[in-house]
């Protein structure tokens, strides 16, 4: 019985989820959590390379998996991946926007180009993805968007300012989408994960800014992956977060919690 009632509460099943940035290790993991609750996953990123090795790893858990490739600087492309995932079953309730880069460097060493490429990215393909897709999901009747923001939503980081100013730039536009479609049926939401080390942002952290993390950092470790699952699954569930909108949820060990 609280096996079914959790599915219930929790579950997904039926509905069509497209991640993008799915190839990638936070993205990866969304992609396992969101299909086991019962979603078909299309993983949407880059390289076809990319997304194929992450199809392959979800067939442990279920068939329900497929792939399209999208250059998330191009509108058109987007446009592309959400005509593609239409063909699943003609309708997709579920937007993960987890598509990402960093550039590290002093705010004097900063270039114009390190600037437009992260804001493009991380904010701007967040717009348009969500735009495009929102209009799908207001014509057909509802749907959930989740973003992904980061610690440096709240707290500015060292050393990455273009990256901080993009996420601080995505809850406020989490927020807007939120107010936008709350009448139609449409949620918006987002996650901001503290420190958990991928290819983006493991140059970025050598001894000394591990020691400073782990000293304001209450549970004194890094991040898992898999630790996001929960927190997406509630905003995603169409039952459990039916009331939840417009709504930040910080997983970082206590990172934003507590000041040292």
């Amino acid at each position: 019985m609280s096996k079914e009632y959790l599915n219930e509460l929790f579950g997904l099943d039926g509905q069509v989820a497209v991640v993008i940035g799915g190839a990638g290790v936070l993205g990866g993991a969304l992609c396992e959590g969101i299909l086991r609750a019962g979603a078909h996953v299309v993983v949407a990123d880059l390289t076809e390379e990319g997304c194929q090795r992450r199809v392959e790893e979800l067939k442990r858990f279920g068939p329900q998996a497929s792939y399209c490739t999208v250059n998330v600087t191009s509108r058109e492309s987007i446009e592309h991946l959400l005509a593609e995932a239409l063909k699943v079953k003609g309708r997709v309730e579920i937007l993960v926007n987890c598509a990402g880069v960093n550039a590290g460097s002093t705010f004097l060493e900063a270039t114009d180009a390190d600037w437009d490429r992260v804001m493009t990215i991380n904010l701007k393909a967040v717009f348009q993805a969500s735009q495009i897709f929102a209009r799908h999901m207001v014509e057909a009747g509802g749907g959930a968007i989740l973003n992904i923001g980061s610690v440096t939503s709240h707290l500015p980081l060292s050393r990455v300012f273009a990256y901080s100013a993009s996420k601080a730039g995505v809850v406020n536009l989490t927020k807007n989408i939120a107010r936008e479609f709350g009448k139609q049926g449409v949620r918006c939401n987002a996650i901001c994960p503290g420190f958990f080390p991928a290819e983006q942002n493991r140059r970025l952290l050598d001894q000394e800014r591990i020691d400073n993390i782990m000293r304001h950092t209450p549970m004194a470790r890094f991040g898992e992956p898999e630790e996001l699952i929960g927190a997406a699954l509630l905003l995603l569930s169409p039952k459990a977060g039916r009331f939840i909108t417009g709504a930040t949820v910080n997983v970082d060990g206590g990172f934003t919690a507590a000041w040292f």
